[in-house]
């Protein structure tokens, strides 16, 4: 089964210096698990103004994975980690038995830039884990257009970051104009195109940006960009019943 979710019938939520896109509804009285699709619980195209973010907060029990598209992003947690992320830095954070953090967009009100993330939560395969954090720079990986294994947590994997998730690997790519990918075949998928234009084998419209496709029990898929198109994709072997 192949679903297509337009960018447009996400559900939106925005503030004075937020505007958020989210391919399954995550702010507000949600249930998170009820609605996921395999493992993934939230996947947020997140706009921040300059100078504002989200203050010192509280997460347990996800694996929180953040990936820039625009602008700088100025992370610290509690655990003493800290760092600033640029598009083409991969984020997991363990948040296991409590983490707290701040995110922050790192530029400052004077330069008018604004910061755009893709947020993705999934859950761990292990509760009880104590918290952790990684990070890697993908950005020569993705210069020749090939998918990159950016996280995973399935065995025998390489990945850039590890995920305490076994049943789960995050593909993301950078897609010149004609180029083809082949995304792995598995009982969930979700393809999320966040700028450029896709074609997708057995979708008779072409993706742009804000669109996502969910495949349940797909095979491979090929996709072709259009034009100049980044995709990230979630391959996964489980859901939160069977997992």
């Amino acid at each position: 089964m192949i679903t297509v979710h337009p960018g447009a019938q996400r559900h939106h939520w925005n503030n004075e210096w937020l505007d958020s896109w989210q391919s399954f509804p995550a702010t507000g009285n949600y249930d998170l698990v009820g609605n996921a699709h395999g493992v993934l619980i939230a996947h947020n195209d997140d706009t921040i103004d300059p100078g504002e973010g989200f203050d010192r907060h509280q997460h347990s029990e996800a694996e929180i994975l953040s990936w820039v598209l625009q602008g700088a992003v100025e992370h610290r947690d509690s655990q003493g980690n800290s760092g600033i992320l640029r598009p083409g830095h991969i984020q997991r954070m363990t948040t296991g038995t409590g983490i707290s953090h701040s995110e922050q967009n790192a530029m400052p009100r004077s330069s008018r830039t604004p910061t755009r993330v893709v947020q993705m939560w999934l859950l761990p395969d292990t509760p009880g884990l104590p918290p952790s954090y990684s990070e890697a720079d993908l950005a020569a990986r993705l210069a020749d257009g090939e998918l990159v294994l950016a996280a995973s947590g399935r065995p025998g994997t390489d990945p850039a970051v590890t995920i305490n998730n076994r049943y789960a690997s995050l593909y993301i790519a950078r897609l010149k104009s004609g180029q083809r990918v082949t995304l792995p075949g598995a009982p969930f998928g979700h393809l999320y195109v966040p700028d450029g234009r896709l074609s997708v084998a057995g979708v008779d419209a072409e993706l742009t940006g804000g669109d996502a496709v969910r495949f349940t029990d797909a095979p491979a898929t090929e996709v072709t960009a259009v034009e100049p198109t980044e995709l990230l994709y979630w391959e996964m072997h489980a859901s939160p019943v069977s997992s």
